[in-house]
């Protein structure tokens, strides 16, 4: 195999694939990307089993073939190479020389064939939205998802299509995150749960255009994402997610409008007195048409008022003031309005049309 590509498409692709390499792993070839020129595109691929990344790169092909080389020193050598052409070239007993300008490096590959390819997955029916679209769903409910739970399903989120609706939620246990995006066509219904990860690595890849596609294929087990000219490949989490509809409710005894970025610039500075790891709640207390926020710890106190827009009883009630920080900073809404049944209850931050739900359980507090 031999093949001539620019340093920076190289990387761009490197990249792209390191995020399905395993950090550990007992089987040797996972920690390869596979470099498949055998059929006129050049191919990087890495596959961890559970999430594969597939992308082309732009370059020339000089010699067919394919080889696997170890991610993390291939990496590190094409990012500490001049920014020029770089060629890979590998004979039959896959020695490769990776040549750009004066430096040279002889490393050894792996036969390509050991690889574990991804699943195939027939590609009917896309699911087709913005990659910005894409993008926004996952940043507004991400930060809800468990990272370590024994519930696999707090892990991942939840893919809902309902005819021209996506529906996304994530929970963790303490909160519930919900969007809802309109669709510009209408699909079958499908319902699946997504790995947090998956999500977490394609936010990262994705341009964030909104002229830019990305098609989304279900199967029973996999999901697939197809964008720009990268394929991700993931296994879905088995079982059935939480019954989410039943935690909601639409009952509330005291209503609020306010300015979010006050709420939220207020809540930033009270934290300043919180320790890394010390549990002090923000307590909230509405009356008439204000809201005030105390927050006491061993390192000090504050409290400070909001002007607010007040319907129903006057409440007042505890909360994790991370918990509040996460949902306020991905909500694009300059007034928001947020709901409260009572002091044990939780709370439901919403739009009018519902597009975005955030749920947070309050926590108890010593008044």
């Amino acid at each position: 195999m031999k093949i001539i590509c620019s340093k920076s498409d190289l990387l761009k692709c490197v990249n792209i694939v390191m995020k399905a390499v395993p950090s550990k792993t007992t089987m040797t070839i996972l920690e390869c990307i596979l470099i498949d020129a055998s059929a006129g595109q050049i191919k990087f691929t890495a596959n961890d089993m559970e999430l594969g990344i597939e992308t082309i790169v732009n370059g020339k092909i000089e010699a067919k073939g394919i080889v696997a080389l170890e991610a993390k020193l291939f990496s590190e050598i094409i990012r500490k190479l001049p920014d020029s052409m770089v060629t890979i070239e590998s004979d039959e007993k896959m020695n490769t020389t990776i040549t750009c300008e004066k430096a040279k490096f002889n490393i050894m590959g792996k036969e390509g064939d050991d690889f574990s390819m991804l699943p195939m997955i027939e590609k009917n029916d896309p699911v087709c939205l913005s990659q910005f679209t894409l993008k926004e769903v996952i940043r507004q409910t991400i930060f809800s998802i468990a990272v370590n739970d024994t519930n696999k399903m707090m892990t991942g989120e939840l893919f809902e299509i309902r005819e021209n609706e996506l529906k996304v939620v994530s929970l963790d246990g303490h909160r519930i995150a919900i969007r809802k995006i309109e669709l510009k066509d209408s699909y079958d219904s499908q319902k699946v749960v997504v790995p947090g990860k998956t999500l977490t690595e394609i936010s990262k890849i994705l341009s964030g255009e909104t002229e830019d596609i990305v098609k989304i294929y279900f199967t029973q087990n996999h999901i697939m994402f197809e964008f720009d000219q990268t394929i991700v490949v993931s296994r879905l989490i088995e079982g059935t997610y939480f019954r989410v509809d039943q935690m909601l409710s639409s009952d509330y005894e005291t209503k609020i409008s306010i300015n979010r970025r006050e709420m939220l610039d207020c809540i930033d500075r009270a934290t300043l007195l919180v320790k890394e790891g010390d549990k002090k709640p923000i307590i909230i207390n509405i009356s008439d048409e204000m809201m005030e926020l105390k927050i006491n710890s061993q390192i000090g106190s504050m409290n400070e008022s909001i002007d607010i827009e007040k319907e129903g009883k006057d409440i007042m009630i505890g909360f994790n003031p991370k918990f509040l920080i996460d949902a306020l900073r991905v909500i694009d809404d300059e007034m928001i309005d947020i709901y409260y049944v009572n002091s044990k209850a939780p709370c439901f931050i919403r739009d009018e049309k519902q597009s975005y739900i955030y749920l947070i359980l309050p926590v108890n507090f010593v008044a």
